[in-house]
């Protein structure tokens, strides 16, 4: 029975998931210069990202026409930008990533993988989740380093599991003794990935 019920849940998810189209997220004003035309936001969490107490900004923009491979997948869809506000007040760009978040036709059946992007003091993750009958998830966080002014991986957390077993969930997590120093500007989860094979 419990096979049976995980079953029907996740052809519902699956539904639900095929027949949601990412959302244009709401940006303040002085965030929409960071729009570029032909693209638009899908995520934008503020906090404090490098402790110097004021208000930045973590923003992921989907471009509407990007390059696509050569299995028909977009290329570098999904900007994410690092908005610091200096002393004046104003935000800058203090650090962009092309790879970081999956593009929209990357989560298999599940449909679009990326999750959002959770937000701390000195901190954010970036999260995925998709896949089939077999599922999985991937996560990277990164921390704010003063001494380098820059965010660097400190941890990446794989799940995967099958539908029909959820009791059996396979979890790997990586740590910086793991890969090293990896600045959020040069972090590509495919290079990540293949380190780990």
């Amino acid at each position: 029975m419990k096979i049976k019920i995980t079953l029907v849940m996740s052809i519902m998810l699956s539904a639900v998931a095929l027949g949601r189209e990412t959302e244009t997220v709401k940006v303040p004003a002085e965030v929409q210069p960071f729009v570029k035309d032909h693209s638009k936001p899908i995520a934008l969490e503020a906090a404090d990202l490098n402790g110097d107490g004021r208000e930045d900004f973590v923003l992921v923009v989907e471009r509407e026409k990007p390059e696509i491979d050569n299995d028909g997948f977009p290329i570098n869809q999904r900007p994410l930008l690092i908005l610091v506000r200096g002393k004046n007040g104003k935000l800058t760009e203090a650090k962009r990533n092309e790879k970081i978040v999956y593009c929209s036709e990357c989560g298999g059946r599940m449909g679009d993988p990326f999750q959002g992007v959770d937000v701390a003091k000195n901190t954010f993750t970036v999260k995925h989740y998709g896949g089939g009958g077999q599922r999985w998830s991937a996560n990277y966080t990164f921390n704010y380093f003063k001494a380098d002014k820059t965010w660097r991986l400190v941890r990446n957390e794989d799940e995967t599991f099958h539908v029909a077993d959820t009791e059996n969930v396979n979890k790997k997590v990586k740590r910086r003794d793991d890969f090293g120093k990896i600045d959020i500007a040069d972090f590509d989860p495919k290079t990540l990935e293949e380190q780990s094979n």
